[in-house]
């Protein structure tokens, strides 16, 4: 039961909780529903807590003809399940959880371990990051976008 001046905080973190997990849900209803758009052979996740980044990286990648779908909290491992995309950009910083804990969980789960992770960051450690987290790659920020292309190249065309 809840007792003190702490009560606002747990039913805000109760609420905050809940909105996360039916914002997902309904996400990936909504994608499950249309499966001609999402599932294709070449869909690409992109986690992000930064909206300029997910647009960015979500416009070049659409304009060369990959079906894109972005994720702005660290809530990603129900949908990268559900998908099973062809690669996954995954931010190390993000709010909810932290990138490198998502992709040690990912890379533990039967049936999508296999789905290559690009870890993308500012942070000087990168490398270190990619060796301690289980990634695959790594792309730093900022990047060109013939970088983001080659990092896709890499991973879907070979």
């Amino acid at each position: 039961m809840l007792s003190g001046r702490n009560d606002n905080y747990y039913i805000n973190l109760i609420y905050f909780i809940y909105d996360k997990f039916m914002r997902n849900a309904r996400i990936i209803h909504s994608l499950e529903e249309d499966n001609s758009k999402i599932l294709t052979s070449n869909t690409i996740v992109i986690a992000d807590d930064d909206p300029a980044i997910l647009d960015a990286m979500k416009m070049i990648l659409e304009f060369y003809n990959y079906s894109v779908v972005t994720c702005a909290d660290g809530y990603v491992i129900p949908l990268v399940a559900t998908l099973k995309p062809k690669l996954l950009f995954l931010d190390i910083c993000m709010s909810g959880i932290d990138g490198r804990d998502i992709c040690k969980a990912l890379k533990k789960t039967d049936g999508i371990k296999d789905i290559p992770v690009v870890m993308i960051s500012a942070s000087c450690d990168l490398l270190k990051v990619v060796k301690e987290s289980g990634a695959d790659d790594y792309l730093p920020k900022p990047f060109e976008v013939t970088d983001l292309i080659s990092k896709v190249n890499k991973y879907l065309l070979n």
